[in-house]
């Protein structure tokens, strides 16, 4: 049974925002990051937060670099993030990407790792999005929303193989 079938039946679905309004967020952290000399927009997860980092991926058809802000927990060395696109039901451009070419970098606050991306899959997937849970209580009630399972997202540090 996937978790959006587990998590199908809350009392009532949460509210997001319009689209536009979670872009436009999107783009102010990108912007708030970028203009403050990339001083500004990371964090460290603590044991009740998630972290942020910014991924950089390859385009998979432009071949450029592409850059997106994630939330992020480590688990061991790896660190775990989710494909959710703001909630919305098309898969984020960075994961696809990522399938393409699952080499990327991730730049914490005090480092950037080169990184090798997969989806977690079985007992595995079901571990960290359980772990997810505990940094969003509405979770479930979000992936409900999307018409697919959320992917869960594993970077492996290159130097952790």
């Amino acid at each position: 049974m996937s978790t959006n079938e587990l998590s199908a039946s809350p009392a009532r679905s949460p509210w997001l925002p319009p689209r536009w309004v979670i872009r436009t967020a999107w783009k102010i952290h990108r912007g708030l990051y970028r203009f403050s000399g990339r001083r500004l927009g990371l964090r460290a997860p603590t044991p009740d937060r998630y972290g942020l980092a910014q991924l950089t991926v390859t385009g998979r058809r432009s071949g450029q670099a592409r850059s997106v802000m994630i939330g992020y927990y480590r688990d061991g060395d790896d660190f775990v993030t989710m494909a959710m696109n703001g909630w919305g039901a098309p898969e984020p451009a960075w994961w696809l990407n990522l399938q393409a070419n699952p080499h990327a970098s991730i730049t914490l606050t005090d480092v950037s790792v080169s990184v090798i991306g997969r989806g977690a899959e079985g007992a595995e997937r079901e571990r960290l999005w359980d772990r997810w849970r505990h940094y969003d209580k509405g979770l479930d009630g979000y992936a409900a929303l999307r018409p697919d399972d959320t992917a869960v997202v594993v970077l492996t540090p290159l130097d952790s193989e």
